[in-house]
């Protein structure tokens, strides 16, 4: 309550009525798996196009280099191709991968993550200087400057008299006032305008270039401490990690001088970097480590990523990767996987096998594999679908819904596929949850299936299972501002209202069936739904019920005749 003390009129803002709730996104997308270059621990990077993508993880991999492990940047490409528009990539190394390494004196210059990409690139050392100045009087240690600005303790820096340079170490800095770490012996105080004496610092700009991509790290230090200290201002680099071997005569040598330079600059070309064994990638390369935040690897990456809805690893088809990613999304409960079979499996009984390994309502398998254009190699090949449904999902949700089963789409870019499967082939496959891609003469090749791999009739259709993540991930994300309210009747009223308004809109959205909000959900928060023990234990219980739309997967139209005179 607040405190009145003093006669007057006073106004008070309260929230009474419901809360207006904001759906969450479904359509982001998360991959893992190899590339080029990029990250390989910490938190999964966002793309927002495949121009980002090769920005920061590279181009496309060669099947002779990586053979079954190359289809992370396809997929990424034909999921932007297919309607995608958020991508989250975790980029996967196997244990032997290496960064390339270049020695230049104290420093060491290292690739910014594992790979032979770092061949093809060029980084320049070449001296610079933050901060230069006259000296107008010398006082044994202490110079008294023009200008002072951009001089900080540590600085090396080197007094010129107008024939020679010496150099010392800044000790402290106060107003106009460097007081060096010895007595300047050097004659260059002078006052006069265009004088040749000067005081300047001393340090090194860093260039690091692949590509079209340059990054530029201006007046570096090799002292460490410094503000402007080479690791700690290259740390954020996507391209390069620096090291500095401390020296016991760092403090009075030129950090261009410290690096082995001479001439106006250093070009150096990081070398030793591998890629590692790619062609035999261990199931362990993909799920990680679990490390610690900002040390995770792999599909451990994802555990902190709140954003990401729909979960992949293309191409990678073996039962122990394929059985984590679905506990994963089981576990989180707000992911879904999409699961590739081998190309090879073509005939119904293999393909029924092997969807027999699994059983979730959280994943969903299709196949065959799509035939399209391979810009790496500048030919057709075929590539797993997982990545092109992606882009599917994230194109149904947001030009339909969540609610619309991401099915009879066509998948673009796909010129043909690895195999082709009749209506009766269906007929077997489709009961069992594999979802079939076709083709269909003058209506292109499309989705033909929108089941779950999920045993439970219940959760047999992707949408279904998909609708509920939505429902239940918006519910979650917008009342915590219930968490230490009263557990009053007043907040189950208001929670109630909060919760069946969302619903309501979701009804007429079309994601709920029924001809009434009453027959599309409910509601129930308050007696009903809690006993004292629970008020008395914090708890506050609300159940809700929801009728989800369901696809009309078998279209029946029954037709009998109809005589001319009616009867």
């Amino acid at each position: 309550m607040a405190e009145y003390l003093s006669p007057g009129v006073y106004v008070e803002e309260y929230d009474s009525g419901a809360s207006p709730m904001q759906g969450v996104s479904t359509s982001t997308a998360g991959f893992v798996g190899l590339a080029e270059r990029g990250p390989v621990t910490g938190q999964p990077q966002l793309v927002t196009s495949f121009a980002d993508y090769k920005r920061m993880y590279g181009g496309y991999l060669s099947e002779a280099a990586y053979g079954g492990a190359r289809f992370l940047p396809y997929a990424v490409e034909q999921f932007f191709l297919n309607g995608g528009a958020r991508a989250y990539i975790m980029r996967a190394a196997p244990a032997d991968a290496k960064a390339g390494v270049v020695q230049a004196g104290v420093l060491t210059i290292s690739a910014a993550n594992p790979g032979a990409w770092a061949e093809n690139m060029r980084v320049t050392v070449a001296p610079a200087s933050k901060a230069k100045t006259q000296v107008l009087a010398v006082d044994g240690a202490d110079l008294t400057l023009k200008n002072a600005d951009g001089f900080n303790p540590g600085d090396v820096v080197e007094l010129f008299d107008g024939k020679e340079a010496v150099y010392a170490t800044v000790k402290s800095v106060l107003d106009r006032v460097v007081t060096l770490d010895a007595p300047c012996t050097a004659d260059v105080a002078d006052s006069r305008v265009g004088t040749s004496k000067y005081i300047r610092t001393c340090e090194i700009t860093i260039t690091a270039r692949l590509d079209d991509m340059v990054e530029v790290y201006e007046n570096l230090s090799l002292k460490a401490g410094a503000l402007n200290y080479a690791p700690v201002k290259t740390a954020k680099s996507e391209l390069i990690r620096v090291e500095v071997e401390p020296k016991a005569d760092a403090e009075t040598v030129v950090p261009y001088e410290l690096c082995g330079g001479t001439g106006s600059e250093l070009v150096l070309t990081p070398a030793g970097g591998s890629n590692g064994t790619v062609l035999t990638v261990a199931a362990g390369t993909y799920l990680g480590k679990d490390d610690g935040p900002g040390k995770r690897t792999g599909l451990q990456a994802f555990l902190e990523n709140g954003n990401v809805s729909i979960m992949a690893i293309p191409g990678v088809t073996l039962p122990e990767v394929q059985s984590a990613l679905i506990a994963f999304c089981e576990n989180k409960k707000s992911c879904f996987a999409i699961l590739d079979i081998p190309m090879e499996l073509t005939k119904t009984n293999d393909v029924a096998n092997f969807r027999d390994m699994y059983d979730s309502t959280y994943a969903a398998m299709y196949h065959p594999w799509l035939q399209m254009y391979d810009a790496g190699s500048k030919h057709a090949a075929y590539f797993p679908p997982s990545g092109a449904m992606a882009g599917i999902y994230a194109r149904s949700d947001n030009e339909r819904g969540v609610h619309k089963a991401p099915a009879n789409e066509v998948v673009r870019g796909c010129t043909g596929l690895s195999c082709s499967y009749n209506t009766g082939e269906q007929d077997i496959l489709n009961p069992l949850g594999v979802n079939l891609i076709r083709a269909f003469p003058g209506r292109g090749i499309r989705v033909w299936g929108a089941r779950t791999i999920s045993s439970n009739g219940l959760w047999k259709y992707v949408n279904v299972r998909r609708l509920f993540i939505y429902v239940e991930e918006s519910i979650k994300a917008n009342t915590n501002w219930v968490v230490f309210e009263p557990n009053s009747e007043a907040l189950w009223s208001r929670v109630t209202r909060t919760i069946a308004n969302f619903l309501a809109t979701c009804w007429r959205d079309g994601a709920l069936a029924g001809s009434s909000p009453d027959q599309a959900f409910f509601v129930e928060c308050g007696p009903t739904t809690m006993t004292q023990d629970d008020i008395d234990n914090g708890r506050l219980i609300c159940q809700i019920g929801i009728a989800p739309v369901k696809p009309a997967e078998f279209v029946i139209f029954r037709i009998t005749q109809k005589t001319a005179t009616g009867e």
